[in-house]
């Protein structure tokens, strides 16, 4: 049974990595890390041209700084277009594009993309759910799919 959950946590942790941009301490701690915001980058896998700036609170303290605390539900998210837009493969309705555990078994946090076909859009949507309960506490994001302007040669 250890070796399934074991098993588990290392598939869950194999999806997109995110690339952390800065952080900032909300609350100070004597001992072990501080209580921060951490804004983290990653890039759409299935669209290029895609990117999502990540921004949520990272527990601090002795257990945060062992791994064992549970961070807050809360998270924001705004994705961009950074270049021309190309979906590489097909989407799926709710896919979830991005994955990062918040505790140390039971809870993460999820960003799922869904395609607005009717307004050509992508929509990101950032929650944070528990094996038991999750949290109605989300984040939404949008963007529409438009041509991207050539450089101009000088």
């Amino acid at each position: 049974m250890r070796s399934g959950v074991l098993v588990g946590l290392l598939l869950s942790s194999a999806a997109v990595m995110a690339e952390e941009i800065g952080e900032v301490s909300t609350v100070f701690k004597w001992l072990g890390p501080n209580d921060k915001v951490v804004v983290e980058a990653f890039d759409d896998p299935k669209v290029q041209g895609v990117t999502c700036y990540l921004s949520r609170a990272k527990t601090g303290g002795i257990k945060g700084g062992l791994g064992l605390a549970e961070d807050r539900s809360e998270a924001s998210i705004a994705c961009r277009q950074v270049g021309p837009i190309q979906i590489v493969e097909p989407l799926k309705e709710g896919e979830e594009v991005f994955k990062q555990r918040t505790s140390l078994v039971f809870k993460s946090m999820q960003v799922v993309r869904f395609h607005d076909r009717k307004r050509n859009a992508l929509v990101y949507l950032v929650y944070s759910d528990r094996v038991i309960e999750g949290s109605p506490q989300n984040s939404i994001t949008a963007i529409p799919i438009m041509p991207w302007p050539k450089a101009e040669a000088q």
